[in-house]
C-alpha cells in the first residue's frame, strides 16, 4: 500500500484515455449485474417453486393443449393422490395493452390447499369461494398497480371473451396472498367454476392439474397412474415433479444461461482487448520512468506489482462503479414496473462473481505490460532503445 500514490499517479497520467477506458469496464459490468440479476431469478426458479408432495399434470402434446377437466375426478381416485386441482391460463391486461398481466390462471377452490407456501388469510379464502367474480393476487402484483382489497378490477381478456362477445371482465378483489419472493406474488387467481360459467369457449377444459401426493418416494409410480387413465385416448397426459416441470417449462422457451454467458463473454473479451492495449501504451510511454525507479533500487518483483496492481485498480474501480450502477438500476426497475421485469437485487453472490472477475481480468490485462517493465534493462531504457 505505501506505493498506492505512485499507482494513482500512473492512472492520472492520460486523464482521457483513462476515463474511456474507465467508461467502458463501468458499462461492461452495468451488463454483467444486469444480465446477473434476470439469471438468478430462473436459475432459482426450479428450486424455489418446486415441492417433493407434488405433482404437475399436462397434455402430452404440450402445455397449452387444454385436458377435460372431467379427468380430475379419475387422478382423485388414483392410490397415492391425496388431492388435486385444475387451473387454466386466462391472461389479460389492466387498464391499457402495454400492462400484460402474464401470471392470470383461473384455478379451483382448492388451490390453496396444494400451495401451501403461498399464505393468505382464511376470511379471504372463504371470501374467494363465496364470491362469483372473486380474485386473490400475489402482493407484489397489487403493490405495482396499488390495488387494495375491495377494489373492482376490469381486466381485458387476451383469449376469453365472455359470453355475449365482450372481452372486458370485471373482478372483485378479495384477497392478497404472500410468498417467500417477489418473484412467487405476481399470480392473478380468479375462480375456475366463474370461468366455465362465463367464457364464450374453453369451458370445462383446463391446461393443467396439480396433485398432491403423501410419500414423495413413490412418486414416480403415482405419476404413472394418472399416466395411464389416458392412455389411447385423445387427451394423452405427461406427469411429472413440481420442480421438474418448473425447469421444462423455461428450457421450452430458451437457455437463458447461455445466452447471458454468450453475451458476457463477448463484452468481456472485446473489454480485455481494450484494456490490455491501455495498460500496454501507459507501460511504453513510462519506460523512462521505470528505469528510472530501478536505478533508485526498485527490484523487478516490485515494478511487476505496480503495474499490476495499476492494472487491477483499473478494473476493480470500474466494476464497482459499474456493479454499484447496476444494483441501482435493479431498484429503480422494481419500483417501476414491478415483477413485468423479473429481476433479482443485485446481492452478494453477483458481487463476489463480479469482484472475482475484476481481479482475475485486471491480472491478465496486466501480465504482459508488467511482465515488460519487470525485464527492461536500464541502460537499454535510458538509451531510448
Amino acid at each position: 500500500m505505501k506505493y498506492l500514490h505512485l499507482v494513482w499517479a500512473a492512472l492520472r497520467r492520460r486523464k482521457v484515455r483513462t476515463g474511456l477506458t474507465l467508461l467502458s469496464i463501468v458499462v461492461a459490468f452495468l451488463l454483467f449485474g444486469l444480465l446477473e440479476s434476470v439469471n438468478s431469478v430462473f436459475g432459482e426458479a426450479g428450486h424455489t417453486v418446486g415441492s417433493a408432495h407434488r405433482l404437475i399434470t399436462i397434455s402430452r402434446t404440450g402445455l397449452f393443449t387444454p385436458m377435460p377437466i372431467s379427468l380430475e375426478a379419475q387422478i382423485r381416485a388414483v392410490p397415492g393422490v391425496e388431492a388435486v386441482t385444475g387451473y387454466t391460463f386466462f391472461g389479460g391486461s389492466y387498464q391499457n395493452p402495454k400492462q400484460v398481466i402474464g401470471s392470470m390462471f383461473a384455478v379451483g377452490r382448492n388451490f390453496f390447499s396444494l400451495y401451501p407456501e403461498l399464505k393468505v388469510a382464511p376470511a379471504a379464502l372463504r371470501q374467494f369461494d363465496a364470491t362469483q367474480t372473486g380474485a386473490i393476487v400475489g402482493a407484489a402484483l397489487a403493490q405495482r398497480y396499488h390495488w387494495k382489497v375491495g377494489e373492482q378490477i376490469p381486466i381485458k381478456a387476451m383469449i376469453y371473451p365472455r359470453k355475449g362477445g365482450s372481452y372486458t371482465w370485471t373482478f372483485d378483489l378479495v384477497g392478497i396472498y404472500h410468498a417467500r419472493s417477489p418473484f412467487e406474488e405476481q399470480d392473478f387467481l380468479l375462480r375456475l367454476r366463474y370461468f366455465n360459467e362465463a367464457a364464450a369457449f374453453g369451458n370445462n377444459r383446463v391446461g393443467l392439474f396439480v396433485e398432491k401426493i403423501g410419500n414423495p418416494q413413490g412418486a414416480s409410480g403415482v405419476a404413472a397412474a394418472i399416466d395411464a387413465l389416458s392412455n389411447n385416448s385423445g387427451h394423452e397426459t405427461k406427469t411429472q415433479s413440481d420442480s421438474a416441470f418448473a425447469v421444462d417449462f423455461l428450457s421450452q422457451f430458451v437457455d437463458i444461461g447461455l445466452i447471458m454467458h454468450a453475451i458476457m463473454g463477448a463484452v468481456f473479451f472485446t473489454l480485455m482487448l481494450l484494456t490490455g492495449n491501455t495498460m500496454a501504451q501507459a507501460v511504453r510511454e513510462r519506460t523512462g520512468e521505470l528505469a528510472v525507479l530501478k536505478t533508485l533500487g526498485f527490484t523487478n518483483g516490485t515494478v511487476l506489482s505496480l503495474v499490476l496492481a495499476e492494472s487491477v485498480l483499473l478494473v476493480v474501480l470500474g466494476g464497482a462503479l459499474g456493479l454499484g450502477a447496476a444494483a441501482l438500476a435493479v431498484h429503480l426497475l422494481q419500483h417501476q414496473i414491478g415483477a413485468a421485469l423479473p429481476m433479482m437485487p443485485v446481492g452478494g453472490a453477483i458481487w463476489l462473481r463480479g469482484g472475482t472477475l475484476m481481479l482475475l481480468i485486471g491480472l491478465l490485462v496486466g501480465a504482459l505490460p508488467a511482465r515488460r517493465g519487470m525485464r527492461l534493462r536500464i541502460v537499454d531504457a535510458l538509451a531510448g532503445r
